[in-house]
């Protein structure tokens, strides 16, 4: 045991499976989960089996004897709403505490909040993570956490072999810098996505066929690439009734990604196009589109009907 009480604060669908493979695999005296929904956190520690995990009902209560605190949540707001949270309860004793989010946020967030807790005697490490679900599930995450080397050294029991593959590490280097690799990497993936359903509604259109395309996707590029072309060709992008990427998740980060651009003195027009047709995704299907769904945007611009009735 490395003597480390950890405490974890969200369980999306990222958040569950990191958190599973530190109940199951990591170092720590122990282990306490926080969810605005006490139920499901509490459903989530029973599953992961006894005296693995204890539920904490406030997030001070999660904090106060924690020495490291991984978070993970959807966007800056929640992220921002937890940090305040923290710092605003005067009976936690933040000194060497390391908090680790691992949320996707804007550069500016991270550089914000490591100001703040550094005012407090506090460690803080950006540290976003890169893989699907079900890649955090089977800790197979690629990790990048910046700050403090030193913390870093700490945490890093938790990653590599726990619940991730590979660590790109910038130990030693300002926090944005791991917000910024994650926003543009975000924003590579997303517009993959795009041109994938392009591709899938070309090929049906054109005679070629969707299932040859879907094929090639398979031969040639392989990896989540081809498994998000399954999941168009295949239906899986309108019929799932929970997102593994919600629209207003992805249309979050492609903001920041603009953001970033405009700051630099230039313009993302694949994000733009991108962003054009999660907008109609938003509008078909709400809050739980996924980004696969893309695809049924694509589709009906074109003439087709969004669901493709495979």
């Amino acid at each position: 045991m490395s003597g480390e009480r950890v405490a974890w604060i969200g369980l999306g669908n990222i958040g569950r499976g990191m958190s599973k493979n530190i109940a199951h695999k990591g170092p720590q005296s122990s282990l306490t989960l926080y969810n605005r929904t006490v139920a499901k956190a509490s459903a989530f520690a029973e599953s992961l089996g006894p005296n693995k995990a204890t539920v904490a009902t406030t997030i001070p209560e999660a904090v106060k004897d924690a020495s490291i605190i991984f978070i993970c949540v959807g966007d800056d707001h929640a992220l921002d709403q937890i940090i305040n949270t923290i710092l605003s309860d005067s009976s936690i004793n933040l000194t060497s505490k390391i908090v680790v989010d691992c949320s996707t946020v804007h550069p500016d967030t991270s550089r914000r909040i490591h100001a703040a807790l550094t005012d407090r005697g506090a460690f803080f490490i950006a540290c976003p993570v890169f893989g699907a679900p079900a890649f955090a599930d089977a800790g197979q995450l690629v990790v990048v956490p910046a700050g403090d080397a030193d913390a870093i050294n700490r945490i890093k029991p938790f990653l590599e072999g726990v619940t991730a593959r590979a660590t790109i590490d910038m130990s030693g280097h300002e926090v944005g810098r791991a917000s910024t690799l994650k926003v543009l990497g975000n924003t590579f993936i997303l517009n993959m996505v795009e041109s994938i359903a392009e591709g899938l509604v070309v090929a049906e259109k054109s005679g070629l066929g969707a299932d040859v395309y879907q094929q090639w996707m398979h031969a040639l590029v392989g990896g989540m690439f081809a498994k998000y072309a399954d999941r168009m060709y295949t239906g899986d992008y309108y019929k799932r009734e929970e997102p593994l990427f919600a629209v207003d998740l992805a249309r979050k980060d492609l903001r920041h990604a603009a953001s970033l651009a405009d700051a630099a003195g230039m313009r993302l027009r694949s994000v733009e196009v991108t962003d054009g047709y999660l907008q109609q995704l938003k509008a078909e299907k709400g809050e739980k589109g996924d980004i696969a769904a893309v695809y049924g945007a694509i589709r009906k611009e074109s003439g087709l009907p969004f669901e493709n009735e495979q």
